[in-house]
């Protein structure tokens, strides 16, 4: 009996064991599949740290004048597509709001009002500023200068921009080059021209460096903006203008008063176009916004001489179609207007120091790439 019952006892303890057991691990595998099957979600509760963003600076709103309406070809259109570029690219931090001329201050005082920080920014070309100083012209057209390939070469990496830097410093200003054209033509006379001594008496509108070496041809010149141009021409307040290319003189209807037409623009055989930016204000951008008005000036230089190229024989046909006879001037005349532009340049290096520097590195960047232009190109 004594043996049956420890037998019994013993069956008794292993099956209550192994019950407890189970119980045991069942409760011990359920919390486990618990515990999986809230990991997830306890993951996706726990904050993840935020990665600050790289900051574009405090949002800007610039009123920005300009030289040039905003329906003239190229010169007015390029303007108003810069300030669209500049608000797309950086989702509206930056905007330039583009004013007609003559809306904020008269095109011509730009450069004080911005020096002042009376105006925020203008678009322009630094030949309109002569007046404070003619080597500004130097960044605007060069006469018998280079074509746009090689004036930018010089822009952007023959020290051309930091010139222009230190020369705009002077006066408080930021300018940077936004945009180029392709030649001029170098003029709208009322009768034909046929040698240097029919320009002798002659009142013109003429720009930049060109207007000194049609000074030394006896005109007299004078700066006129473009829209006050045809209405002197139709008075006879002037009697021959220039102003740019045939689809640009083409809007501004010179064909009306004036009917021959005269080539190459030997005083502007590639125009560079601005945006001047008062100095402090310019400065307290961050170096994000400012990379980002470069990249838009860089696309803008872009779109003004493709665009220049692009529409150029379809004006000149319409211009013939309107009466107007293409001339080209012939070598002996162009001979001469160099080698005034020759003693202009000399008179002006001697004169004034700022002139001095620009020219010497301008000249000296020519003469290196001479080589170049002689080989690669037709």
């Amino acid at each position: 009996m004594g043996g049956t019952k420890g037998f019994l006892l013993l069956v008794v303890g292993i099956v209550l064991g192994l019950v407890v057991g189970g119980v045991v691990g069942v409760q011990y595998l359920g919390q486990k599949e618990t515990e999986m099957a809230l990991a997830p979600s306890q993951q996706q509760a726990t904050p993840t740290p935020a990665v600050a963003p790289t900051s574009g600076g405090a949002q800007v709103s610039w009123n920005m004048g300009s030289a040039f309406g905003s329906k003239l070809t190229q010169l007015g259109t390029l303007g108003v597509s810069l300030s669209e570029k500049i608000e797309r690219s950086t989702g509206g931090n930056i905007r330039l709001k583009f004013a007609e001329p003559g809306a904020l201050v008269p095109p011509l005082e730009m450069f004080d009002a911005i020096s002042a920080g009376a105006l925020d920014a203008a678009w322009s070309t630094p030949g309109y500023w002569v007046g404070k100083d003619e080597t500004f012209a130097m960044f605007s057209a060069v006469p018998f200068g280079p074509r746009a390939g090689e004036y930018l070469g010089w822009i952007y990496y023959g020290g051309g921009q930091e010139l222009m830097d230190e020369l705009y410093a002077q006066h408080n200003i930021k300018s940077i080059t936004c945009g180029v054209i392709a030649p001029e033509a170098s003029g709208w006379f009322r009768k034909e021209i046929n040698s240097t001594a029919d320009l002798k008496g002659l009142k013109m509108r003429f720009f930049g460096l060109g207007a000194k070496v049609m000074e030394k041809m006896g005109v007299s010149t004078q700066l006129l903006a473009g829209g006050d141009i045809f209405p002197a021409l139709e008075r006879g307040s002037i009697d021959a203008t220039e102003f740019s290319m045939p689809a640009i003189d083409l809007n501004l209807g010179f064909y009306q008063v004036a009917k021959h037409y005269y080539f190459p623009g030997w005083h502007q055989q590639a125009t560079l176009f601005e945006l001047m930016m008062n100095r402090g204000k310019y400065d307290a951008l961050s170096d994000t916004q400012k990379a980002q008005i470069d990249m838009a000036c860089g696309d803008n230089v872009r779109e003004g001489l493709a665009e220049g190229e692009a529409i150029q024989g379809a004006a000149l046909a319409e211009l013939k179609e309107k009466g107007v006879t293409i001339h080209r001037w012939p070598p002996e005349m162009l001979e001469e207007l160099n080698t005034a532009w020759s003693e202009v340049a000399g008179e002006l290096a001697a004169s004034n120091p700022n002139f001095k520097k620009v020219w010497d590195s301008f000249s000296a960047f020519r003469e290196e790439y001479k080589i170049w232009n002689e080989l690669g190109y037709l």
